[in-house]
């Protein structure tokens, strides 16, 4: 059974940082992309970002590009977010998530595109 837990969340002011953490077990995760989602109030869930299986190719939705990075750690099954320069508008609950497909696959901005979810974890700005 896939697992996967997000933490690293919290209350910070505009301006600051956060790293968010996304641990996974039941998968080798070198064999799958990830991405990370978010859904704030009121909206739906959206792409935030995404790395390829083996880390080397990354993508952003334009609002967080220059401000966050993904990256991940294989041989600790687990992906990370950093997310600096943080705007009341990134307010929301942070989603990480596994590709449906192994491989080498396109990047993907879609959910159907990713199978197993974290329970998601909180990030508030404050302006």
């Amino acid at each position: 059974q896939v697992q996967l837990v997000e933490s690293g969340g919290g209350l910070v002011q505009a301006g600051g940082s956060l790293r968010l953490s996304c641990a996974v077990s039941g998968r080798t995760l070198s064999t799958y992309a990830m991405g990370w989602f978010r859904r704030a109030p009121g909206k739906e869930r959206e792409f935030v970002a995404a790395v390829s299986w083996k880390g080397g190719t990354t993508y952003y939705v334009d609002s967080v590009k220059g401000r966050f990075t993904i990256s991940r750690d294989n041989a600790k099954n687990t992906v990370y977010l950093q997310m600096n320069s943080l705007k009341p508008d990134d307010t929301a609950v942070y989603y990480c998530a596994t590709r449906r497909t192994p491989g080498r696959v396109p990047m993907a901005t879609t959910l159907y595109e990713y199978d197993n979810w974290g329970q998601g974890t909180q990030v508030t700005v404050s302006s």
